[in-house]
């Protein structure tokens, strides 16, 4: 019903079932198309009588034949086959496993500091990024079985075109559609419940927040009840561990270094029933060392130290704690350091749908009409419409358009229609919220921009405060407003680390670092992208093209001041010079 309820109130109405005044009054619903109403939908019908119940189900069995979907065949087949032995086996499925008295107050302690730190992230990220909402956290998991791993096309271009596939019927039937809660549960057909789940999605479309749902939901008791114990642990933060005093580690070791309140010799014991643990390893894009599948060194001793790059392999080896639960999410780009053999599930988060998009604007806007004022206007650009697939890009095209639609039409000017009028418009709108920063705003941006280019090439996303933000002296403006209008922050006791909201405002502001600093070499960064074929600059070049033709620069100029025009006319001279080539069948 999620898939197309429209379809099955116009089925209910034909057949007599439901008036047109009560469909029509459903489908004025705001939240119409979200999954707690198909539930309300549903609840309502059960208490209604016989030939009602009849009825839904024979428009079910119609949507059936036109959706196929292979989970709900398998579920109706096991259903049908297994009767009450397959329900009490769900029922077990979901039961807490048995605690001794004697570990249950370290249990009950670990709840409460869980739910405590996922609540303190919740309310970090909701401040610094206003799209981390209670509906982003909705997003559906989609099984996926017709990718390939080793693909060199920008993640942001690719995941659009794939959203618009998705609204073909044949996609459709080839997808399960799961949710977070069923990511460790037994698919139905299947004989065994997944151990080694790995969870892709690009940046910005939901991986840590949906980490944190189920920390949050482990923790309050309503989900993932069958682990006594969940564990989580950053990549970015393993990366630190290489340059202190502690390269090597045992399990037990990085377990009380995270969770305190573990450092008990009662952890042994803990360890010792493996079954009942979920170990969450957060972005492996972001981890510096490779995992290696053909180690020999693997450990199979948690008190043993070793290199944490093996500590991680040995876990999904099954090496360490076997028969543990482990999730892992990355981006896809960092899919090929996984050996896919030794994972029991492979998803993908695909962010919003096309029907949820246009729901997320009506949400953003606090008018209605212009929230879909804006969807309409955006429904026409082909390119910032398959961008909203990705709730921070969403979230960014949200805000830009809100400040264009909703100021008076005098003072609007023309409306952003590329990727880097929006990127440049949010930049603008950054600017003008902190003016009181205005003398330092240039030079700051010159400093981020020649980092975030620096990261791009080197493949870096996540920026330390004492390496890569004093490298490019951001270290004495860390406290700066203006500075987090780009920047996210995280911090441990000994460590504070940096990333963009978004990689595609990484290499925005990689690309506008040789328009600030004139001092930028733009000649030997055009060689440079010439002989660069592995597509890591594809979105840097697009943005670098875009400057030199962005009517929107004018108005940054008017706060920044002027900047020298040698790089957008080199750049301009440079997209002919390509264009040319092309015509000419060249490139």
């Amino acid at each position: 019903m999620n898939l197309d309820i429209s379809s099955v109130l116009q089925s209910l109405v034909t057949k007599q079932i439901l008036t047109n005044e009560e469909a029509q009054s459903l489908k004025a619903n705001e939240e119409f198309e979200t999954p707690a109403v198909v539930e309300s939908f549903i609840s309502d019908v059960m208490k209604k009588d016989r030939a009602v119940l009849v009825g839904l189900w024979e428009v079910l069995a119609e949507e059936f034949v036109r959706f196929p979907s292979p989970n709900l065949r398998r579920i109706l087949e096991e259903v049908t086959d297994g009767g009450p032995d397959f329900l009490k086996e769900m029922q077990a499925s979901v039961q807490s496993p048995f605690v001794g008295p004697h570990i249950k107050d370290l249990h009950e302690m670990h709840r409460a500091i869980v739910s405590e730190s996922t609540i303190a992230l919740k309310d970090h990220a909701s401040s610094a990024v206003p799209y981390s909402t209670a509906g982003y956290t909705e997003l559906m998991v989609i099984k996926q079985n017709t990718r390939t791993l080793k693909e060199t096309e920008h993640e942001l271009v690719k995941t659009g075109r794939t959203h618009e596939e998705l609204k073909n019927k044949e996609t459709k039937k080839k997808c399960e559609r799961i949710w977070t809660e069923q990511i460790f549960k037994r698919s139905p057909g299947s004989e065994t419940s997944p151990h080694i789940v790995l969870v892709s999605g690009v940046a910005g479309i939901g991986k840590t927040t949906m980490i944190q749902k189920i920390m949050f939901d482990w923790s309050g008791g309503t989900q993932y009840q069958r682990f006594a114990f969940v564990f989580l642990f950053k990549f970015r933060e393993l990366n630190l561990l290489d340059n202190e005093i502690e390269p090597r580690m045992s399990l037990t070791r990085l377990i009380e270094r995270h969770y305190k309140h573990l450092s008990d010799s009662r952890l042994t014991e803990i360890l010792q029933k493996p079954e009942s643990l979920l170990l969450i390893f957060d972005g492996l894009d972001e981890y510096k060392h490779k995992l290696n599948f053909t180690d020999s060194q693997l450990c199979s001793n948690p008190d043993v130290e070793v290199p944490v790059h093996i500590l991680v392999t040995s876990l999904i080896s099954r090496t360490l704690l076997k028969g543990c639960s482990v999730l892992i999410t990355s981006r896809p780009t960092a899919l090929e350091a996984m050996d896919m053999e030794r994972v029991d599930r492979f998803v993908e988060i695909l962010g919003f749908l096309p029907e949820q998009r246009l729901t997320y604007f009506k949400k953003f806007f606090t008018d209605t009409a212009f929230g879909i004022k804006a969807f309409q206007y955006v429904e026409e650009i082909g390119i910032l419409y398959s961008m909203c697939f990705n709730p921070s890009y969403c979230w960014m095209i949200c805000s830009v358009l809100k400040s264009h639609f909703m100021t008076s039409k005098k003072e609007q000017g023309a409306a952003s229609r590329t990727v880097t009028d929006i990127f440049m418009m949010f930049l603008h709108n950054i600017l003008t919220n902190y003016r009181q920063e205005a003398k330092y705003q240039r030079e700051i941006l010159v400093r981020l921009g020649k980092m975030a280019y620096n990261g791009v090439d080197k493949n870096i996303f996540v920026f330390y405060n004492n390496f890569e933000m004093s490298t490019f002296s951001l270290q004495p403006v860390v406290s700066s407003s203006f500075l987090y209008g780009f920047l996210d922050s995280q911090s441990t006791p000994d460590h504070s680390m940096y990333t963009f909201y978004q990689v595609t405002l990484q290499e925005f502001m990689a690309a506008c670092s040789f328009y600030f600093d004139p001092s930028g070499d733009v000649e030997e960064l055009l060689k440079y992208l010439n002989l660069c074929k592995d597509g890591r600059f594809e979105i840097v070049t697009r943005f670098l093209a875009g400057l030199a033709w962005c009517p929107v620069f004018k108005t940054v100029e008017g706060i920044l001041g002027e900047f020298e025009g040698k790089t957008t006319q080199r750049i301009q001279e440079w997209v002919r010079q390509k264009a040319k080539q092309a015509l000419q069948g060249q490139d």
